[in-house]
């Protein structure tokens, strides 16, 4: 799939006053500076569609976007940063868990991991957490450009092994780098798969 458009539509801090629920939905969100606006921006292939900065926790708002005129892609807020640990509930902020348990039309949400770290706890709970909520998910590893290939092999090796002592079946995996556009044509032939799949058959998540 090719993206022709991309259009900002709101950006709010209520989910109940994101857009009608009449599209099919696709969420990025990840640990602060885990590099979720260049992610954006590269499948998109705009440079400013998501605000990017080397300062953690700058987003901190839930930004719509409209796909080719058809789907929402929505940017969340990072969560995971000190700073602004005060407004957390459950480990994540409220603006995160309202979103996430609220939004019937969302379809995927995309947890974007750092490939060169280790599992780090907070993603691993997150994940659960949107496992006992029953919320569709797969992850992305970000910054791939940056291992070398063996490394990179050893360290996505590792994160499966690790969840695979929690989940009896691992969610979809992409590997990705928004440097080098490396995973673009898989993620968003993913999300062109859904579509096609779902179409005009798609019923809000309840």
């Amino acid at each position: 799939m090719k993206i022709d458009t991309s259009t900002f539509v709101i950006s709010n801090t209520d989910w109940k006053k994101s857009p009608k629920e009449n599209r099919l939905e696709y969420a990025f969100i990840g640990r602060s500076n885990v590099g979720k606006s260049s992610l954006i921006n590269m499948l998109t292939n705009h440079k400013n569609l998501a605000k990017t900065s080397g300062k953690p926790g700058k987003t901190q708002l839930i930004n719509h976007f409209l796909i080719n005129k058809h789907w929402f892609l929505v940017d969340l807020p990072g969560y995971g940063f000190a700073k602004v640990s005060k407004s957390i509930r459950r480990g994540f902020g409220k603006i995160i868990s309202d979103y996430i348990e609220n939004r019937n039309n969302l379809t995927n949400l995309f947890v974007l991991i750092d490939v060169r770290h280790t599992p780090q706890k907070i993603d691993m709970e997150f994940m659960q957490y949107l496992g006992e909520t029953g919320i569709p998910f797969s992850i992305i590893f970000t910054k791939s450009d940056k291992l070398n290939p063996y490394k990179l092999s050893q360290s996505l090796i590792h994160y499966k092994s690790e969840m695979a002592t929690v989940w009896d079946e691992l969610p979809k995996m992409f590997v990705s780098s928004a440097e080098t556009a490396e995973g673009k044509e898989e993620i968003l032939d993913y999300i062109h798969e859904i579509n096609e799949q779902l179409g005009s058959g798609f019923m809000p998540r309840m």
